[in-house]
């Protein structure tokens, strides 16, 4: 139903900014760290949106880019994370570190972050694994072999491993090939790296 909304920042908040998008304010939560990326108050803003329905509610969540978004949505796949938890702990953590965190099962730091227990740590760790960087969208945590990327992470292979075995790749491809000829060669190089290393 909604992508993103743009229009002009007509309030920020705690949690949330206001959007003028001419005959519509529109009031839309977000995490606080994506709150800081938006302009000030009379400057136009872009902001990636989920609607929240419920029988008994509807709210809109707002982000700063695709792939904030997508994270949000991986964190409600956590049993125990609700829309408001999954704000609180984004607002908390930046993207990068809960990728390192969770790569690392570092349960120290997940459990530092507000709205993570021990318990959810454990399952975030259990869920997402590997997994948050494999989404897509416009923001500044691509990676340049991101499609190569995304096929190993879908195969299953951690994006540790995934990355590791990609850059080694790259040193042992020889000679002009193609685009697609060199990305086949990529991916097929890696995939082998990696069922060496798992035996």
């Amino acid at each position: 139903m909604f992508n993103s909304i743009r229009g002009t920042v007509s309030e920020k908040t705690a949690d949330s900014v206001r959007l003028d998008t001419g005959s519509i304010e529109w009031d839309i939560a977000m995490p606080a760290l994506d709150l800081r990326s938006l302009p000030e108050a009379g400057e136009t803003a872009r902001v990636w949106v989920w609607l929240y329905h419920r029988e008994d509610a509807m709210r809109l969540f707002g982000f700063m880019d695709e792939k904030r978004r997508s994270m949000f949505l991986d964190l409600l796949k956590i049993d125990g994370i609700g829309p408001r938890n999954a704000l609180k702990i984004m607002g908390g953590i930046s993207q990068s570190d809960l990728e390192q965190a969770l790569d690392t099962e570092d349960l120290g730091r997940l459990e530092a972050t507000p709205g993570i227990s021990k318990k959810i740590a454990q399952k975030m760790i259990l869920s997402l694994k590997g997994k948050l960087s494999s989404t897509k969208g416009t923001g500044s945590y691509a990676h340049p072999q991101s499609d190569l990327l995304e096929a190993l992470l879908q195969m299953g292979y951690s994006r540790k491993s995934a990355l590791e075995a990609l850059s080694r790749a790259e040193t042992m491809i020889h000679g002009s090939p193609s685009a697609s000829e060199r990305e086949k060669a990529l991916l097929k190089q890696a995939i082998v790296l990696l069922s060496t290393a798992a035996t």
